[in-house]
């Protein structure tokens, strides 16, 4: 299974054009979409390409992939926005993905380390928000997080993930690896 991970695009068209070409060229099995989608948000400056009008027109491409959208609502996202949109928004999703059960969120409710209740040992807990690519291991639970391909953070460069066969890869713009995690190595 190949999932095309992204999150914290907060308005920016030119990320959601990058997202595409990506989609066409991996043909995922599906895109996950963490949230935080068409508003940057107050405490967030501007990020390049900046153009919600043109993010919400171009929304509809999304719906032309071949694959799956499995969007989630960030913290950014506002019901007006939200309802533009041509695919649903929920709260969290869960996905499995070769044998992984997979929590997606944006995680603004979520703790950044375990423990994490009601979440069984071996869960994925796939998310955003932080802007930071993360992929690690802690009490039995996994972390995941793209980064963003909009407004990275803490000395992060714009990234997005790639899920295939077991791994989770953080990748740059050029497609650079930033990081690596399997589960199975943990």
């Amino acid at each position: 299974m190949r999932l095309l991970i992204a999150s914290d695009l907060h308005g920016s068209f030119e990320s959601l054009h990058f997202l595409l070409d990506r989609a066409h060229a991996l043909r995922p099995n599906a895109l996950v979409l963490l949230g935080d989608l068409v508003y940057h948000g107050p405490r967030n400056p501007l990020p390049q390409g900046y153009d919600t009008r043109a993010m919400l027109k171009a929304m509809p491409d999304l719906t032309a992939l071949t694959c799956p959208v499995v969007a989630v609502r960030g913290n950014c996202d506002a019901e007006v926005d939200l309802g533009q949109l041509p695919f649903p928004v929920t709260e969290n999703a869960w996905l499995e993905a070769d044998g992984l059960n997979i929590f997606v969120s944006h995680g603004h409710h979520l703790p950044e380390y375990p423990p994490c209740p009601n979440f069984q040992q071996g869960t994925v807990l796939l998310r955003g928000h932080t802007h930071v690519p993360r992929g690690e291991s802690l009490g039995g639970l996994h972390f995941w997080n793209p980064g963003s391909l909009s407004l990275p953070k803490g000395g992060s460069v714009r990234s997005y993930g790639l899920y295939e066969d077991g791994v989770f890869r953080v990748l740059d713009i050029q497609g650079n690896e930033v990081l690596r995690h399997s589960p199975a190595d943990a």
